[in-house]
């Protein structure tokens, strides 16, 4: 498990029903609980609709939450995710840019059931919003209610077969640029932290240079540790973290319980000679 010097727990990436995780805010929190977090993050996608209930539940459990959220982005047409920790979620310039990230999800949603529908999959973006609730329509509840409907046996099929890349619910979207994300996660006192570097399917050298651009428009942090990865990423990550004067950063993404190399507080410390994100707020 993630522990500092002090013996804490920490999870700063996981995900709750309000976007693509399984479990309800309470939930989440509750099962961080029984897997000993002592300081947990929720960075639903592009929302921050299930920070308050979080809250509240971690306070009753002697949990401390940080507020977080995990912004889509794109870097020259790549889509990249950028996690924005300990955010004030008042923030005005915070709350135009989650609208329009809610916006364009919302956009997508629609295309995707009338895409469905021509298939002959009906009703799919109602099925899909019975899942969501007042959280953020996205694959994950579309997958669900084929599930429901016998459109398909299991999750795994329903993007393999309909919603997966180059099937006929992919529905790429035109996120903004991350030059334009993350100067609002500093304005909203967050630090903008890049989520799961080795998940972009890029050469290292590639990598890098993205690193360079990020950093270049504020960039604080870097995931070191994302799951259960390898030993020879994360010290791989940490060279990349030093190289370029990054925080370091560790979270499960953590968002179905039966996915058991992302179970929250199921990452490995933080190697030594990296300094962790979480000082900034904490010596603060």
């Amino acid at each position: 498990m993630t522990t500092n010097l002090e013996n804490r727990v920490y999870d700063l990436h996981c995900h709750s029903d309000q976007s693509d995780g399984i479990l309800s805010p309470e939930a989440l929190v509750s099962r961080a609980k029984d897997k000993e977090v002592s300081v947990l993050a929720l960075t639903d996608h592009d929302t921050v609709t299930g920070l308050s209930r979080a809250d509240a539940e971690a306070s009753r459990l002697g949990i401390e939450l940080i507020k977080g959220i995990e912004f889509s982005t794109q870097w020259l047409g790549r889509n990249i995710h950028i996690l924005g920790l300990n955010i004030d979620i008042k923030n005005e310039q915070l709350k135009a840019l989650v609208d329009s990230q809610e916006l364009r999800r919302s956009e997508r949603a629609v295309e995707i059931s009338q895409r469905l529908t021509k298939v002959g999959i009906h009703d799919s973006l109602a099925g899909a919003k019975r899942f969501s609730g007042p959280g953020v329509v996205g694959r994950p509840h579309f997958a669900k209610y084929l599930l429901e409907s016998g459109h398909v046996s299991s999750i795994d099929q329903a993007f393999k077969k309909y919603l997966g890349n180059g099937k006929v619910g992919d529905v790429k979207q035109l996120w903004p640029e991350f030059d334009e994300v993350i100067p609002v996660i500093e304005a909203c006192s967050g630090i903008a932290v890049l989520a799961h570097p080795n998940k972009y399917d890029m050469t290292r050298t590639k990598l890098c240079k993205m690193i360079e651009d990020f950093v270049e428009v504020g960039g604080k942090g870097i995931e070191v540790v994302s799951g259960n990865q390898p030993d020879h990423e994360v010290q791989d990550l940490v060279r990349i973290a030093k190289k370029y004067d990054l925080l370091a950063s560790i979270g499960s993404d953590f968002h179905t319980p039966d996915a058991r190399w992302t179970e929250l507080g199921i990452c490995k410390s933080i190697p030594a000679g990296v300094t962790p994100v979480w000082s900034h707020w904490e010596n603060a």
